[in-house]
């Protein structure tokens, strides 16, 4: 079969907002309380869908969960009138569309019974996240349904926290070669939690029936959390056999960097030095939280990255030479994420990386040019141009948001996820 891997974006929803949830994100806390674009959000996000599709790769996308979360406030005893204004901000939130956090995935090259296997990350560690995973999974297993191909599991349960790909990396001679899954957990950040505990990363390792000497588990370093870098993928991302790092990701680099080569000769690993990249400038840039490509055609890789990168000199001159010499990353695609980057989400946090055969997905999660064109006309007619932070829990508002989204489900014909 013509195994790929497929980036699935997660849709920008139509509560998108900026109500501050996320101690450790530091656009999230410097730009809470700010008014955010919706409508401007989502186009976004297809806009960067369609920079995928014309570099010639395949591209999926997945729903926004369904806002307010009703059955969550529930559960708490509560409604979206009662509750309080950080529980309401809660049940509201669009955080699902950092479609990097719904799952970790393994390929069927890794595993035991030669499926895929995908984990829903349960997102215990911040409480607007932590009711996301039970809309997540019945969505993979709806994208996943063909068991011939696809193994969907439940999240790991409490208390260990698990907030999926965004601290997964793999690397593998070719997409559909046995690759080296490397988990990476946090122990402590300053004052800020680490979410990614290590019970979690062996749980889903052996839930995916991975083989142990193809995996590893490695420590986030905490200088890197307490800067900011919440997930892993805020300082490195790895593509085939190429692994893009800052030099002060992990806890014990050279330990890493040593044991990724015990463990995989061919692997290349690119270290952005300290002193040409300061951690605080991968935060800000997000350099790191970018989309590594191959390219089709034998041209290499690409970076998606986001303009604000573009825009750091720093890190903007550090990438120009590097794709000037004769490293593996050839090409670099800056794209506007900007409202998403305003809540600390660039391109990689959008989308969740898959590695199977496209025809084994349900088709009405693959995207093309005009099935995008149909999406981008519901967004511009029924999402919201703008939202106050102070207008959540507003009536009309939550029906406005509501109604848009029946309007996404309805032109993608997935009406089973109402």
């Amino acid at each position: 079969m013509p195994v790929t891997e497929i980036n699935f974006d997660g849709i920008i929803g139509p509560s998108h907002n900026y109500a501050g949830l996320s101690p450790g994100n530091m656009a999230s806390a410097n730009n809470a309380g700010a008014s955010s674009h919706p409508r401007a959000a989502a186009l976004q996000g297809i806009e960067k869908m369609r920079s995928n599709l014309r570099l010639g790769l395949a591209q999926g996308f997945f729903m926004p969960l369904d806002r307010p979360n009703q059955k969550w406030l529930a559960e708490l005893a509560t409604d979206m009138i009662s509750a309080e204004p950080h529980i309401r901000a809660a049940a509201f939130s669009a955080s699902a569309m950092w479609a990097a956090n719904a799952a970790t995935v393994s390929p069927a090259a890794d595993t035991k019974d030669g499926r895929c296997h995908l984990s829903v990350a349960n997102l215990i560690t911040m409480a607007h996240r932590s009711h996301e995973w039970r809309g997540t999974v019945a969505q993979l297993k709806l994208a996943f349904a063909d068991e011939a191909y696809f193994a969907v599991h439940d999240a790991v349960p409490p208390p260990y926290g698990d907030e999926g790909a965004a601290n997964h990396m793999r690397l593998c001679t070719g997409h559909d070669a046995s690759g080296l899954e490397i988990f990476v957990y946090g122990k402590s950040g300053g004052p800020f939690p680490a979410r990614q505990h290590i019970e979690s990363s062996k749980a889903i390792a052996r839930a995916h029936q991975l083989s142990p000497d193809r995996v590893l588990f490695v420590q986030q370093a905490e200088e890197a959390i307490a800067a900011g870098a919440f997930h892993n993928d805020v300082v490195a991302v790895a593509n085939e056999h190429v692994l893009f790092t800052h030099e002060l990701a992990f806890e014990k680099p050279e330990e890493t960097y040593a044991a990724i080569r015990d463990a995989m000769p061919e692997a290349e690993i690119v270290v952005v030095p300290a002193n040409r990249a300061s951690l605080a400038d991968a935060i800000q840039s997000y350099l790191f939280n970018a989309q590594l490509v191959t390219l089709p055609g034998g041209a290499g890789m690409a970076l998606t990255l986001p303009m604000e990168a573009k825009e750091n000199d720093a890190v903007w001159g550090w990438l120009s030479e590097m794709v000037a010499g004769n490293g593996p990353i050839r090409k670099l695609v800056p794209v506007n994420v900007r409202e998403s980057m305003a809540n600390g989400g660039g391109p990689a946090c959008l989308r969740l990386r898959v590695v199977c055969d496209p025809a084994t997905v349900d088709p009405r999660f693959i995207a093309d040019e005009a099935k995008l064109d149909k999406i981008a006309e519901v967004i511009a007619a029924h999402w919201p141009e703008e939202i106050a932070v102070d207008q959540i829990g507003d009536a009309a508002l939550i029906t406005q948001v509501q109604t848009a989204r029946t309007a996404l489900l309805d032109i993608c014909a997935l009406g089973e996820l109402v």
